[in-house]
C-alpha cells in the first residue's frame, strides 16, 4: 500500500489532477528539491497508476517550468538559474500588487480571517521547528490571495510563480537561515503586518509592504553550488 493509499486515496480513484497537485505541493513546502529525478516508471509505482498516466503530467509540469525535461536525463525538478530567478521576482512585484489591490477591494470578513488563521499556522510551524511547513504555508497567504482577488489569469501566473519562488529559496536560500527560526519567523512578522494593513484597507501601505517583503526574499538568497542532496523519492512525496 503505497503513502497516498494510508492516507486514504485509492489508486483508482486517484485522479491526473490530484497527482498533479500532490507533486506541486512537494514542491512547494520544500520537499522535493531542485535537480530531484522523477521517472515514469517510479512515479507510477508510487501513485500506483500506469506510466502512460502519469507522462502528460510530466508535460503540465515542464509547461509551468516547475521541472525540466530532457532527452537524455528524462523529468527532473527545476532548479532555476541566477537570471530566471530576478525575472522571476520581477514578474511578482508587477502582478502581486494589482492581485492586492483587487483582493482588498473585494474581500469580505471571512477572508481576512482565514488569512489570520493561516499566519497563526505559520507561526505555530515555526514554533515547533517545521521550518518546511511554515514555507509552505507562506506561499499558501501569497496564493489565496490571489485566489479572492477575481483575477484568473493572473492568478494562474501566480501560483506557477510562487511554485518556482519556492525552487529558488530550495536552491539557492542560504541552509544556515533557512534553519534558523529568527529567520523564518522574519517572513511571519512581515505577512502579520501586511495583514495589519489589508484589516486597514489601506491598500498603498499594503502594496509597499509586499514589495519590501518580496525584496528581503530576495536579498537572503546565496547564488552558490551546494552539494546535491541523496534522499528517497517516496520520502519526498510523502504527505507532511
Amino acid at each position: 500500500m503505497t503513502a497516498w493509499q494510508l492516507s486514504g486515496d485509492t489508486a483508482a480513484g486517484l485522479s491526473d489532477q490530484a497527482i498533479y497537485e500532490r507533486i506541486v505541493e512537494s514542491v512547494l513546502d520544500h520537499r522535493l528539491p531542485p535537480g530531484t529525478r522523477l521517472t515514469e516508471d517510479k512515479l507510477g509505482s508510487i501513485f500506483g497508476v500506469s506510466r502512460t498516466r502519469i507522462k502528460p503530467i510530466l508535460v503540465r509540469l515542464a509547461n509551468e517550468k516547475i521541472i525540466t525535461l530532457t532527452h537524455n536525463r528524462g523529468a527532473s525538478v527545476a532548479q532555476p538559474t541566477f537570471e530566471e530567478s530576478q525575472e522571476i521576482f520581477e514578474t511578482r512585484r508587477l502582478i502581486e500588487p494589482v492581485l492586492l489591490r483587487r483582493f482588498m477591494a473585494h474581500a469580505q470578513a471571512e477572508d481576512i480571517a482565514v488569512l489570520s488563521r493561516m499566519v497563526a499556522e505559520e507561526r505555530m510551524a515555526q514554533d515547533q521547528g517545521d521550518m518546511h511547513k511554515a514555507i509552505g504555508l507562506s506561499g499558501e497567504f501569497h496564493l489565496y490571495i490571489a485566489q479572492k482577488a477575481r483575477h484568473e489569469t493572473m492568478g494562474r501566473l501566480l501560483r506557477e510563480l510562487v511554485s518556482r519562488t519556492c525552487l529558488i529559496i530550495m536552491a539557492w536560500g542560504s541552509p544556515d537561515r533557512l534553519q534558523r527560526r529568527e529567520h523564518a519567523a522574519c517572513g511571519c512578522q512581515e505577512h502579520r503586518q501586511l495583514l495589519d494593513a489589508i484589516r486597514l484597507r489601506d491598500a498603498d501601505v499594503a502594496v509597499q509592504l509586499l514589495d519590501a517583503h518580496l525584496a528581503t526574499i530576495e536579498s537572503q538568497l546565496h547564488f552558490q553550488v551546494e552539494p546535491e542532496r541523496t534522499m528517497a523519492l517516496e520520502s519526498m512525496l510523502q504527505e507532511s
